[in-house]
């Protein structure tokens, strides 16, 4: 088992959305949806998004939770079934790379042209 989860985890993945980026899921049972991205998993190459893959946890009583029961949270998704959204038009865009006049490197959408990082 130890090594089907070494094959799964690489340590050097880049992200094409970073966290507080707005995206929209391309395919699964949410298809079409957009979300804010509330953390990024690199090693497992997979996004948390606000309102998107909610899936039901059952929850014992504890002190924060004396009630237990059943709760709804957001499980993370693939980063391949999201797109970034494109800050100029707001449709999904591919990400690109620039680097400006004064040495920063900055994302881009590929759409626009817009750039992405402030």
């Amino acid at each position: 088992m130890p090594r089907l989860k070494k094959r799964l985890e690489s340590h050097n993945n880049k992200l094409h959305v970073k966290k507080e980026d707005t995206v929209i899921v391309i395919t699964g049972k949410d298809k079409g949806k957009k979300g804010r991205v509330l953390a990024a998993y690199p090693r497992q190459n997979r996004v948390l998004v606000e309102g998107i893959n909610m899936v039901k946890k059952h929850a014992k009583p504890s002190q924060q939770n004396p009630q237990g029961g059943i709760l709804n949270q957001e499980a993370a998704i693939h980063v391949s079934n999201v797109m970034l959204i494109d800050p100029k038009s707001g449709k999904p865009t591919r990400v690109g790379y620039k680097v400006l006049e004064n040495g920063e490197k900055v994302r881009v959408a590929k759409k626009s042209g817009e750039v992405i990082d402030k």
